[in-house]
């Protein structure tokens, strides 16, 4: 594993749920502490699989009644998405969210640590079939949304590829380790699980990797923290997706291949495939890469637009700010992609 720089063990990941003083007060037994990561992974292992929905659903309603920081960032940003709405609608919203991302949480495990078996369909597989029969590296995109992992590591097995599986970090340092460990019992040395943490060298190991005919998986509403981004636009509004995917397309000559996991039932998922997107290398590297970045937010939107309520961010991608009657609104973004960005905010809310 690349070591970890002090700078980045302390950054808080931009897509975590906010901070607060109940971090400090319940440690490992917050919500992204330690506890609950072992204690899920324990119970799916020794509950029987009929017992496991209505333990699910116990869970999400008390998480739904005491989350409030996560419940207003969920309903905010879906939103964004479907439209405003009024109260109990919002409650709705909120709750199904929950309830989706604890299935894909228990899935998730259940494929790690019992012998259950799983239904896969697949949409736009020729898209994949097309690329996994060149030996160029291939970098896989996707977005938080329902059983993400499952889009690379799937690929992995049925193609016996390298994977390198790159994420943000944990906000707790045990819990990720505990994550490294329990996929990588499983999964074996041909999938390779990365935590970004800001060593400038990095990205050039995982160019080299696809040099070698190796594939990466990337989430692209999930930067580094700090990382570098480009401006795009995600439901009508500013949106700053990673430059990263996209530029080491451009180095390596690989195509992007945005890929979508989603929950279509009891341990029943589809894995969507969108047609390839081909970085131009010209002289120009800003206009090379813009057209690349803007289909990759079309096609994140297109696939939450079909699965709202599995896409799971958890913290206000636009957050709202008082207006002041002086001068116009000004939004300081610790944005998506963890940019330092100041641009008007525009409310959408009448549209």
């Amino acid at each position: 594993m690349v070591p970890q720089s002090g700078a980045s063990r302390n950054a808080t990941p931009p897509h975590a749920p906010a901070r607060s003083w109940a971090n400090k007060l319940l440690g490992d037994f917050h919500v992204t502490g330690l506890f609950w990561y072992r204690f899920h992974r324990w119970g799916v292992k020794v509950l029987p699989s009929r017992l496991v929905a209505p333990v699910v659903l116990v869970f999400t309603t008390l998480f739904f009644l005491t989350l409030f920081n996560i419940r207003r960032a969920v309903a905010s940003n879906l939103e964004a998405a479907l439209g405003p709405c009024g109260f109990f609608e919002r409650q709705k919203r909120i709750f199904r969210t929950l309830h989706a991302f604890a299935w894909c949480l228990t899935e998730r495990y259940e494929r790690l640590v019992t012998q259950r078996s799983f239904k896969v369909e697949f949409e736009g597989k020729q898209h994949w079939d097309a690329l996994a029969a060149q030996p160029g590296g291939i970098i896989m995109v996707t977005a938080h949304l329902g059983l993400y992992d499952v889009g690379s590591m799937i690929p992995a097995q049925v193609e016996m590829r390298r994977v390198h599986l790159v994420r943000e970090m944990e906000v707790d340092p045990r819990a990720q380790e505990f994550i490294r460990r329990t996929v990588a019992a499983v999964e074996g040395s041909h999938y390779v699980m990365h935590f970004q943490n800001g060593d400038p060298l990095f990205a050039m190991q995982l160019v080299e990797a696809l040099q070698r005919g190796e594939m990466v998986a990337i989430q692209a509403d999930r930067p580094r923290a700090g990382g570098k981004c480009i401006p795009s636009r995600l439901f009508g509004r500013p949106f700053d997706i990673p430059a990263g995917p996209a530029v080491m397309a451009r180095i390596a000559n690989a195509p992007l291949l945005p890929v979508f996991a989603v929950r279509k039932g009891r341990r029943h998922f589809l894995l969507r495939f969108c047609p390839p997107i081909v970085v131009a290398r010209s002289a120009d590297r800003a206009a090379d890469l813009r057209p690349a970045i803007d289909r990759v937010a079309a096609d994140i939107e297109q696939a939450v637009r079909a699965t709202p309520h599995q896409w799971f961010v958890f913290r206000e991608l636009w957050p709202r700010l008082p207006r002041s009657p002086q001068r116009q609104p000004v939004k300081r973004t610790e944005s998506p992609a963890g940019c330092d960005r100041s641009e008007p905010y525009r409310s959408d809310r009448a549209q």
